[in-house]
């Protein structure tokens, strides 16, 4: 299911942006969920207002979908005991409570053979210092796919893509001296940090080509946490 309509949450940036700019190219439908209007323009982009972090329902969409990706999240990196539990909790809305009310919204708007893609983190299974707010939320996102991929088959495939730190807008206070881009480069076994395209690109297969492919959560980390070297 190469062509057709898509939904993205998070189309505005990053990982989103690119995948909707991919999608776009193969000549695909496009809306885009996000708090503000895409940068960027085509005939086929569409954008809808939301704010995934606030209390407002999703909207309604009519039509048929071929998929849905969610890719709003956070970076929330503190030691746990300045970890508050209001953090806690707005991170798990976010990352998790946004991916279970936006496949929930919009399940019924999916065609036969369509497809969900969550995305995850390195750190669900890793464990990594100061990351216990991610490791959560991210973690529960993992356990939503699996329930979901069940629930949903044999109609609905259901995938989450579990990345490492990716050069993204939500990542540019990691990653904004070449010291850090260096270090954190260095710690990964393929000695780079991760591209929108690389995750884009893993979405896209996903959704398009990866037809008996359900309930997986697919590492695209560049060996962090899969590999020693």
């Amino acid at each position: 299911m190469s062509i057709g309509k898509y939904i993205i949450a998070g189309a505005s940036s990053g990982i989103g942006k690119e995948l909707a700019k991919n999608l776009l190219g193969r000549g695909c439908e496009v809306i885009a969920m996000n708090r503000s209007v895409p940068d960027f323009t085509h005939p086929n982009l569409y954008h809808v207002a939301h704010d995934f972090s606030g209390e407002a329902s999703l909207p309604q969409i009519d039509g048929e979908f071929a998929g849905l990706v969610y890719c709003p999240g956070s970076i929330n990196l503190r030691p746990i005991n300045t970890l508050k539990s209001e953090q806690v909790i707005d991170d798990f809305k976010l990352n998790a409570v946004g991916a279970f009310s936006f496949a929930k919204a919009y399940r019924s708007n999916l065609a036969a053979g369509a497809g969900i893609v969550f995305f995850s983190s390195v750190a669900a299974k890793t464990g990594m210092p100061f990351h216990a707010s991610i490791a959560m939320s991210k973690g529960a996102v993992e356990g939503l796919t699996v329930a979901l991929a069940a629930e949903f088959a044999p109609t609905i495939r259901v995938n989450c893509i579990a990345p490492s730190l990716t050069d993204t807008p939500l990542a540019s206070p990691l990653l904004n001296t070449e010291s850090k881009q260096a270090a954190n480069a260095d710690r990964h076994p393929l000695k780079r940090i991760g591209t929108p395209e690389d995750l884009a690109s893993m979405a896209v297969f996903l959704l398009t080509e990866a037809n008996w492919m359900t309930g997986q959560i697919v590492s695209v980390n560049g060996g962090l946490g899969t590999i020693l070297k």
